[in-house]
C-alpha cells in the first residue's frame, strides 16, 4: 500500500515505515503529524485517485529530526565586467517516518 501526498509544494510517494525528508514542518521531534493533502492511495489493484484530493485520505507520521540540507552554491558572473558574486543557501528540512495510511 502506498500514497501520494503533497507537502511543502512537492509531491511524495510514501509507504508505511518509510523515512523521508520534507520541507520544514512546525512540529517538535517525536510529535505526530497528519498529512491530509492526499492525491492518490493505491492498495494492490485498488487505486483511489482524488479530484484533486482523496476524501477522507490521511497519512500519519512521526517527526524524527529537524536539520539543514547541504549548501547550494550560487555564483553570478559577468564576463569582462569585473563582477563576480558568490552566495550560498541551506534549506531547512524535517525528517518524518510514515506510520499509517488511511482513506
Amino acid at each position: 500500500m502506498y500514497a501520494v501526498v503533497s507537502t511543502g509544494g512537492k509531491q511524495h510517494r510514501v509507504t508505511q515505515g518509510e523515512v523521508l525528508r520534507v520541507e520544514k514542518l512546525d512540529a517538535e521531534e517525536g510529535a505526530s503529524v497528519e498529512l491530509d493533502k492526499v492525491l492518490m492511495i493505491a492498495d494492490g489493484d485498488k487505486v483511489n485517485i482524488g479530484t484533486p484530493l482523496v476524501k477522507g485520505g490521511k497519512v500519519t507520521a512521526v517527526v524524527k529530526a529537524h536539520g539543514r540540507a547541504k549548501k547550494v552554491e550560487i555564483m553570478k558572473f559577468r564576463r569582462r565586467k569585473h563582477h563576480q558574486k558568490r552566495t550560498g543557501h541551506r534549506q531547512y528540512y524535517t525528517e518524518i517516518e510514515v506510520t499509517g495510511i488511511s482513506g
